[in-house]
C-alpha cells in the first residue's frame, strides 16, 4: 500500500474532459466563496461545512472572518466535538495493529467502520444539535460537521473536496493532521491511519450525503486560494454531461525503486521526476476527473463522481453486485530501461483479506504486456511442485542475512511479448520483470495488499531502510501448487474469437478474448481493426486502453459529438448508459484496443 503515499506533485493537463457546462458558472476564488458563505450567515442560515481529510480549511475560515465585518454569526469548530486524542488513539488500536513480526513497517490495518459517531462525544453533539435548533447564523466547520447525527440540523450543507493526490501531498508536507490527532505521526503511520480510518469515514459520509440528497453546495479546493463552489445540483449537471460520453480520468504518477522511462518520455513528465514506476490511470480511489469549461477546469475526486453517477455510470448489474463501488482498477507499471524488476509478490484471497483487513473482497490482478525491450520477462507461478517450499526457506534466510537468492531457480518466467495477457488470481506468486510496460488490471479492494516475498535486497528510497518483506502474510495466502504447467494451461492468453467481420472498405476486424478465468470476475478482450469498429455497452460499463496504435476517436453512435480522442496507452471509461459506440482509427496501420468488462 505504501506506493499510494507518495504521488508526484504533477498535474497532467492533457487529461481533461471538455464539456459545455450547460450554463453552470462556478464561484471562483476563496474570497468570492467566502462572501457567499457570509451572505448565508447574514440571512440567518445555519451552515455546516465538512471536508475530505487532507483539505486545508484554514484559508477559507480566515477569509470568512476577514469578509464578515458587521455580520452577527457564531463559529463552531467541529474539532471541538471530538473525543480526546488519547482516547481516539486507544479506540483505533485494534484497527492499526503493531505486530512487526507480521507487518515489519506497520503498513497494513483493518478498515474502521464506526463513523464519526465513534470519534465524537455524544453529549457535545447533542448540545450542538440543540444550539442549531435554537440559534441562527451558526457556522460549523471541520471534519464531522455533517455527521449523520447533525446534518439534518443545518439550513445549508457544504462539502469541501480535494483529490487524493492533493490530500496525500498536504499530509506529507504537514499542512493537515489526522482527525483528532494530538501529535504528528511519522508519515507512513499517518497515511496508514488515513487509509483505514480517516479516508474511510469521509468516503462513507460523503456517500451518505450524496445518496440521500443532503448536500447543498460543493467546493473543490485542491488549490485553496483558487477554490471553486457550485451548488450540488450544478455539480450533478457537470457530472451528468461527462457521464454521457467516453471520458478519461486524470492520472497520478509515482516514482519507484524499479521505475522506468517509457511513459515518462511519452507523456513528457517533468525532468525532475527521476523515473515513473506507477501510472495510476484509473485507480478509482486515487485518481480525479476534470471538467473543462472554456478556459477553466473543475477537478473532483473520481470516486465522488462514481458516488454521484452510480448506476448510470456502472450499469445495473455492476451497481448491485459491487454496492456502487467502481469494481476494477487500472494502472501501468513501467520498468522500461529500469534497473530491476518489481518485487516477487502475491496478493490475498477473499477469506484472508476480509478477515484480516475488513476489505470488500479478494485481490486478483492481470498483466497485459504493452511494450518490451531486450530480454523482457514476466514471472508467474512456481517452476516445480517443491519450488514454493524451497523458495520460502531461501527467502526467510535472506531476510536475516540480506544475501541475494537465485529466485529464477524457483519462480517461473514467461517471455514477455507485446499482446500477451497474463491472469493473476489471488495467491499466485508473480513479478513484472525489467524492460517492459504492462497494463495492470485488478479487482476491487479499497486498499492494496501486495505481500512482498523477495525484493532483491533493495533499499527503500523514502526510509533509507531495506524494503519491507511480508513473508508471514504471504505464506498464509500463497498457492504453491500453481506451477509452470498450471500457469501455461490456465493463466496465459486464454480465450478465443468473440466476433469478426469486415468494414465497409473490406478491412478485417475482430474481438477476441485474451484472458478469462473462473476466479476473475472481469473479462479481458482485444478489439483489433484497421479503420473503425463498433461496440455496445449493453448496459454495462467498458474500459478501453489503446495498447497498439497512435490515436483513436471513441464516440457515441447516437450523438458522435459525444466523443473522446485517445492517444497511445491512454485509457477511457465508457459509461454503461452510452450504449452503441464507435472507435475510429485516426492513425496509420492497425489498432488494438484492450477492453475490460464484467462477466455477465
Amino acid at each position: 500500500m505504501s506506493f499510494m503515499f507518495h504521488p508526484y506533485p504533477y498535474v497532467d493537463h492533457d487529461a481533461v474532459n471538455v464539456i459545455t457546462g450547460r450554463g453552470v458558472q462556478p464561484t471562483k476564488g476563496v474570497i468570492p466563496v467566502a462572501k457567499r458563505i457570509v451572505a448565508l450567515l447574514k440571512d440567518g442560515k445555519n451552515v455546516g461545512v465538512d471536508a475530505y481529510p487532507g483539505t486545508d480549511t484554514r484559508i477559507l475560515l480566515n477569509v470568512v472572518k476577514q469578509v464578515s465585518a458587521g455580520v452577527d454569526y457564531t463559529f463552531v469548530d467541529a474539532a471541538a466535538l471530538l473525543k480526546p486524542s488519547d482516547e481516539i488513539t486507544q479506540l483505533l488500536k485494534p484497527y492499526l495493529p503493531e505486530d512487526r513480526e507480521i507487518d515489519p513497517v506497520l503498513l497494513y490495518g483493518r478498515r474502521y467502520e464506526g463513523g464519526y459517531a465513534g470519534l465524537q462525544m455524544a453529549d457535545k453533539v447533542a448540545a450542538l444539535k440543540e444550539q442549531l435548533a435554537s440559534s441562527r447564523g451558526l457556522l460549523v466547520l471541520g471534519q464531522g460537521a455533517l455527521a449523520p447525527e447533525l446534518n439534518g440540523s443545518y439550513d445549508v450543507r457544504i462539502w469541501m473536496d480535494v483529490t487524493p493526490r492533493t490530500a496525500a501531498i498536504n499530509f506529507k508536507y504537514g499542512h493537515v493532521r489526522n482527525i483528532g490527532a494530538g501529535e504528528d505521526l511519522p508519515f507512513g503511520l499517518l497515511m496508514r491511519r488515513n487509509y483505514y480510518v480517516d479516508f474511510e469515514i469521509a468516503v462513507e459520509l460523503r456517500w451518505d450525503l450524496i445518496r440521500n440528497d443532503k448536500l447543498d453546495l460543493y467546493i473543490t479546493a485542491d488549490v485553496p486560494e483558487e477554490m471553486q463552489m457550485v451548488s450540488f445540483a450544478e455539480l450533478k449537471v457537470l457530472f451528468e454531461e461527462i457521464c454521457e460520453r467516453p471520458f478519461r480520468c486524470r492520472p497520478v504518477y509515482l516514482e519507484g525503486v524499479w521505475g522506468g522511462f517509457y511513459i515518462h518520455k511519452q507523456r513528457h513528465l517533468p525532468k525532475e521526476m527521476k523515473n515513473c514506476a506507477w501510472i495510476f490511470d484509473m485507480i478509482p480511489m486515487e485518481v480525479s476527473i476534470v471538467a473543462k469549461l472554456g478556459n477553466d477546469e473543475l477537478e473532483a475526486p473520481f470516486f465522488t463522481f462514481v458516488q454521484a453517477m452510480g448506476e448510470k455510470l456502472l450499469g445495473h448489474q455492476a451497481y448491485e453486485q459491487f454496492g456502487g463501488y467502481f469494481p476494477v482498477r487500472f494502472n501501468y507499471d513501467d520498468t522500461y530501461h529500469a534497473n530491476g524488476n518489481m518485487s516477487v509478490q502475491c496478493h490475498p484471497d477473499a477469506d484472508y483479506v476480509m478477515k484480516n483487513h475488513g476489505e470488500l473482497g479478494r485481490q486478483d490482478e492481470s498483466y497485459y504486456i504493452c511494450v518490451t525491450a531486450q530480454d523482457a520477462k514476466t514471472f508467474l507461478g512456481f517452476n516445480e511442485e517443491n519450488s514454493c517450499k524451497e523458495f520460502f526457506a531461501e527467502a526467510r534466510k535472506a531476510e536475516k542475512t540480506h544475501e541475494r537468492i537465485d529466485y529464477e531457480k524457483y519462480i517461473n518466467a514467461v517471455p514477455s511479448v507485446p499482446g500477451t495477457q497474463l491472469m493473476i488470481p489471488a495467491g499466485t506468486v508473480h513479478a513484472s520483470g525489467r524492460n517492459q510496460v504492462i497494463l495492470e488490471i485488478g479487482s476491487l479492494t479499497v486498499g492494496s495488499y501486495t505481500y512482498k516475498l523477495y525484493d532483491y535486497q533493495r533499499i527503500d528510497p523514502q526510509s533509507g531502510l531495506p524494503r519491507p518483506i511480508h513473508l508471514a502474510m504471504g505464506s498464509q495466502v500463497i498457492h504453491g501448487e500453481r506451477t509452470k504447467q498450471w500457469v501455461s494451461d490456465n493463466l496465459v492468453n486464454h480465450g478465443g474469437i468473440v466476433r469478426e467481420g469486415k468494414d465497409q472498405n473490406g478491412n478485417p476486424w475482430k474481438e477476441i478474448i485474451v484472458g478469462e478465468h473462473d476466479l476473475l470476475y472481469f473479462s479481458l478482450r482485444n478489439l483489433i481493426f484497421w479503420d473503425r469498429m463498433e461496440d455496445n455497452t449493453d448496459g454495462l460499463f467498458h474500459v478501453l486502453a489503446l495498447v497498439d496504435g497512435e490515436k483513436v476517436r471513441v464516440a457515441s453512435v447516437e450523438d458522435p459529438s459525444k466523443c473522446y480522442v485517445l492517444n497511445s496507452l491512454e485509457i477511457a471509461v465508457i459509461p454503461a448508459s452510452l450504449g452503441k459506440y464507435t472507435i475510429e482509427n485516426l492513425g496509420i496501420g492497425s489498432v488494438t484496443i484492450h477492453k475490460t468488462l464484467l462477466k455477465r
